[in-house]
Order: C-alpha cells, then structure tokens, then sequence
C-alpha cells in the first residue's frame, strides 16, 4: 500500500466539471489527498496540474458502471489506505417537454444520477459499517422536492436519491457512519450553462463549494442552497396543489 503521509482521502465523482471539480481543488489546497474520477482524461489531468503536487490521483470511470466503480474503490483503498470522505456527485440534466416526451431521457437520468449513487453506496456502506467510520456526501438537488416544468426526469432522479438518503441515516448513523445530503440550487456549471430558462439566485461554484465544506464539517444530514430558493421550495412543497400548479404554470411563461 502507498502512503499519502497520513493525510486525509477523499474520493470525488463527477470532479471534471462544475461543483465536483470546485470540491477536489479546495480538498486539495487544505491537505487532503484527493481521488477523482470522471469519463474525461483531460478534465482530471487539467484538475491535477491546478493543485498542489501530489495530492491528486484522476480515475477514468463511467458511473453507470456498477463493476468499475467496485474496482475504482477497490483500487484507491488497497494504494492509499480507507477513504476517509466520498462525495457522490456525478449527474447530468436532460430537458423533458409534455410534447416530446420519450423514454430515454428518464432511462438515462435514472441510471446517471440515481442508480450511480447506489453503486457507490453498495460499495461504501459495507466497509464503512465494518470500521464504523466515514463520511458519504451524496449531491441532490431542490428539484427533488417537487416536480417543475421540464425537470420531470431530473427531479424524479434527485427525488429518488433524497427519498433513498433519508431512508439510510438512521441506520448509517447507529453505525457510526457519517451521511449528507446536498440540495443545491441552481450553481453556474458548464451543465448550466445549457438551461435556456430563468435560475433564480444563481450562485458560484465557489460559493457552493463553501455551503458544502461548511455542512459536511458540521456533520448536518442536508445542506442546502442558496437559503431563499431552498426556503421557496420547501414552502412549495406545503401548498395545495391549485396554489402550486398556479406557481409552475408562471415558471412556464417566464
């Protein structure tokens, strides 16, 4: 087993881009030896050359791929020891209109970012159970409180993954095992970059970045931001529906 001089490890997935790769840059500015994986061998070798030397290790890895995401893990613990943090963060956004809707966007949604988080929990929980420690972080989104106009495969996914977090904690947390949940609004990624609707209270990766580390150092089970959104959908969340559909009907015109 190599050594990374006792330093903390985190394992990042998703980390080429967006909140993923904000992340494992400030991982590992503040000591932490980091392990990110994405599908792009540029993304993570452009991610490795901004960092301190020798504290990043990239994985070329297809989440959706349930045996190398076993042999990622596998790896990275047999060279450099238990990982002590891992942030499920791989996802994607695919629009879905009433008028063209089809099955491959919820089938490709579903497998991205949900069936990938399981992967990596069946993975995880096992050994973090047996040591009795660790920490999973697991992103989400506020679509996942209620379904918005063209977000019915995206938020059915993020939904899934609160509704799946939620269900752990309790025995994750008798274990010993450290679970959080992150519900972001909307954060200026390249992935955002592509919506061509309004984002309300847009924040930066960086200021995501701080919301995360600051609820992942807390322990807290959900962290969510920016505060006003995440205060207007939960309050969604509590309206009769003709008050609801009355709200997302406005979201259709803006």
């Amino acid at each position: 087993m190599s050594t990374v001089d006792k330093r903390k490890i985190a394992w990042i997935t998703g980390a080429g881009k967006g909140i993923g790769r904000g992340l494992a840059m400030r991982l590992a500015h503040e000591g932490w030896f980091v392990c990110v994986t994405s599908r792009t061998a540029p993304e993570l070798e452009s991610l490795k050359e901004l960092c301190p030397s020798g504290s990043v290790e990239p994985y070329l890895l297809d989440v959706t791929d349930r045996e190398a995401t076993e042999r990622t893990i596998q790896e990275i613990e047999e060279r450099y020891g238990s990982i002590d943090l891992a942030v499920l963060n791989a996802g994607s956004h695919s629009e879905v209109l009433a008028q063209t809707i089809s099955v491959e966007p919820f089938r490709n949604l579903i497998e991205t970012n949900y069936m990938s988080v399981v992967y990596g929990l069946c993975s995880l929980v096992p050994r973090f159970v047996q040591r009795k420690r660790g920490h999973i972080a697991v992103v989400a989104s506020l679509a996942g409180y209620g379904g918005l106009p063209s977000a019915a495969a995206y938020g059915a996914s993020k939904a899934a993954i609160i509704n799946m977090c939620e269900a752990l904690y309790p025995e994750l947390r008798r274990s010993k095992v450290k679970l959080t949940l992150i519900n972001p609004g909307f954060v200026k990624t390249p992935l955002s970059d592509k919506n061509a609707f309004p984002m309300p209270f847009l924040i930066s990766v960086e200021k995501a970045v701080d919301y995360i580390l600051r609820g992942i150092s807390a322990e807290k089970f959900e962290v969510t931001f920016p505060f006003r959104f995440a205060f207007l959908m939960k309050i969604m969340g509590l309206l009769p529906y003709p008050v609801y559909f009355a709200i997302t009907r406005w979201m259709l015109r803006s």
